[in-house]
């Protein structure tokens, strides 16, 4: 049977009963389901604010988006960002019509504070981190770096949701965060996302910029006694990036279950962990003080491309994440500007993890992947240099 590098799990009878809800109430919009997600979200994560929405890649570019108008941001300034990020962490900073500019990134695959630093200039506007595989990487002192300079500090939290650094969710000291509840995500729904503001002010913006720059969304236009208030104003422009409340459904379901099925990601990666360690195989560590929702477990190889054949031809069917941005032609001003990220992005396998894998299943990819990885030529491991 072929091993898949993605296989969600849906607690599919309780996410239908939610979403009969919804069908029966004749409200599968912005809504009731939307409010009680977000209701959810702050009270497991422990943040300040929440806003449901369509997507993560939407949250980043409203991010950005509230920060411009705020600040007055204008075209060209600098949003420091990793080239090793699926393109719509950097897209929305083009949406934004913002400058990404490329920083190295470490031994965890997240941002290297020094590579960031020397990247600072007086245009320099915010550091967007973006936390690999539900890594923290070296994310305190990209945080620190932000409060020296005068930066808004933006986590990308798309893999994140169940990460925990010292104990608090990820997020909770960052001036924004965004999740994803993307189908094959940690919480997944067929496409969702959340946005976390640490000011309450930056909420109020970002609820009205995700609804067309109108002042009130239909529902609450709807009064408890059913008189619809037909009266609003648009205050700006604004984009149809808010959540609807099948999704918000699905995901009040999945939430439930968030905790305990990480747990059992993390069990996946310590069987992988065992079975790897000390082969020509580079393990991507998780930071000491992080507790990972791994959504990744990533490995670096000699010969990935090949690597990656043989496992196919194996019914074992890995992934990429990512290719360095910088050798899309979109970003390839950027090339060169990044050699860690880009060895790495020669070199990385995300492994199958899921939640119906097994200890027998994870050990049928670690034998193949040692097989064929000792049969590769002596070109070098896929380890990254310091």
């Amino acid at each position: 049977m072929a091993i898949q590098l993605f296989v969600p799990r849906f607690h599919v009878d309780e996410c239908l009963e939610q979403i009969r809800e919804c069908l029966e109430k004749g409200w599968t919009g912005m809504g009731f389901k939307t409010l009680e997600m977000e209701a959810a979200w702050k009270s497991y994560t422990g943040l300040a604010n929440a806003h449901f929405l369509s997507s993560n890649t939407a949250g980043l570019h409203l991010a950005l988006e509230v920060f411009r108008r705020r600040f007055g941001w204008r075209e060209e300034d600098e949003i420091i960002t990793t080239p090793l990020t699926f393109v719509s962490s950097n897209h929305a900073i083009l949406y934004a019509g913002l400058k990404p500019v490329f920083a190295d990134v470490d031994e965890y695959l997240c941002l290297d504070p020094q590579s960031v630093r020397d990247r600072i200039t007086p245009r320099t506007r915010a550091v967007m981190f973006v936390g690999l595989g539900g890594n923290s990487g070296q994310y305190e002192a990209i945080r620190d770096l932000c409060r020296e300079h005068g930066l808004k500090f933006i986590l990308d939290a798309a893999h994140m949701s169940g990460t925990r650094i010292d104990g608090r969710h990820a997020g909770h000291d960052a001036d924004v965060s965004v999740f994803s509840f993307q189908a094959v995500k940690n919480l997944p729904t067929a496409d969702s996302g959340m946005i976390c503001f640490a000011e309450e002010e930056d909420d109020a913006a970002v609820r009205k910029l995700s609804w067309l720059g109108i002042n009130k969304d239909t529902f609450s236009r709807t009064a408890a006694q059913g008189d619809y208030k037909w009266m609003y104003d648009v205050e700006t422009l604004g984009y149809k990036y808010h959540g609807n409340s099948i999704m918000a459904a699905i995901a009040l379901v999945q939430l439930k279950y968030l905790d305990e099925e990480n747990t059992y990601r993390r069990q996946l990666a310590a069987w992988y962990e065992e079975a790897l360690q000390g082969r020509d195989i580079g393990l991507v560590p998780v930071a000491a003080n992080c507790q990972s929702s791994r959504h990744l477990f990533q490995v670096l190889v000699p010969r990935r491309n090949e690597t990656l054949a043989q496992l196919n031809a194996r019914q074992i069917f890995p992934g990429v994440h990512y290719r360095d941005n910088t050798e899309y032609s979109l970003y390839a001003s950027g090339a060169g500007t990044c050699p860690r990220a880009a060895q790495a992005s020669n070199s990385i396998i995300s492994l199958p993890l899921h939640l119906s894998m097994t200890r027998e299943d994870v050990g049928t990819v670690a034998e193949n992947l040692r097989d064929i990885v000792s049969q590769a030529s002596p070109t070098g491991t896929g380890r990254i240099s310091a």
